[in-house]
């Protein structure tokens, strides 16, 4: 189970969901071909010997100020400790409420747990049907030598107010960014400035969608960006 020297340092919360935990497996068409733990889906040596690729989720929330929440991840997180993400970044588990496909119900259903295991938010400030899909992304980025992710995520937003009580064997910190705040903080993670890292993934999502898809979320029309047809294969 693991490579137990190199794996001896790991968090016991964070080893338990490594192993207990089973990712959904896809093709690059998002079709289900199987499951693995999410220790071997993130085992870099695995996703490249034989092209692992998971279904994951970004949730983007706003509260009614249109600010985004973002999060610092836990330093006992084994992939990409202490960097900064949007609002909760997980993947739907091989069980019957998560593989639903139609409008992904089954990654909603994922996000709503997600949000309160993460950050305490619980189940009834953050409805499944308010939850908007707006695309799919496919990208892969290691972590450090040993982990890595390879996921076909899907990016969903939600404006709600919520009450937030972050995990702390999950998240560091959390706070609430404008656009202006957030145009700050990526310029402090490309100069380097406190150590100050994001998310490959978060980055992608800024970089290709996010300012323009934060224009449809405060004119109300964000069903309008929507496109999940498309599966985005980004670098």
């Amino acid at each position: 189970m693991g490579d137990s020297a190199v794996d001896a340092g790991m968090d016991e919360v964070q080893r338990r969901l490594m192993f207990e935990d089973e990712c959904i497996l896809v093709d690059e068409n998002d079709r289900v071909v199987g499951h693995d733990t999410k220790y071997n889906c993130h085992l870099m040596e695995k996703i490249e010997a034989e092209n692992l690729l998971h279904r994951a989720f970004s949730v983007f929330l706003f509260n009614s100020k249109y600010e985004l929440l973002l999060q610092q991840r836990s330093a006992t997180k084994v992939t990409f400790p202490l960097v900064w993400t949007n609002t909760c970044c997980s993947h739907p588990l091989y069980r019957e409420s998560e593989l639903i496909d139609q409008n992904a119900l089954g990654v909603r259903n994922a996000a709503q747990r997600k949000l309160l295991d993460e950050l305490g938010i619980p189940a009834e400030d953050v409805p499944v049907d308010q939850f908007t899909p707006l695309g799919r992304i496919l990208y892969k980025a290691p972590s450090d030598g040993k982990w890595g992710e390879h996921e076909l995520d899907y990016l969903l937003f939600i404006v709600r107010d919520v009450n937030v009580h972050p995990n702390p064997d999950e998240v560091a910190d959390i706070k609430y960014v404008n656009r202006e705040e957030l145009k700050e903080l990526l310029r402090k993670a490309d100069a380097g400035e406190g150590g100050l890292k994001l998310s490959p993934w978060f980055r992608l999502v800024v970089d290709n969608f996010l300012f323009k898809w934060w224009d449809h979320v405060e004119k109300g029309t964000i069903q309008e960006a929507a496109d999940m047809k498309t599966i985005h294969k980004l670098t």
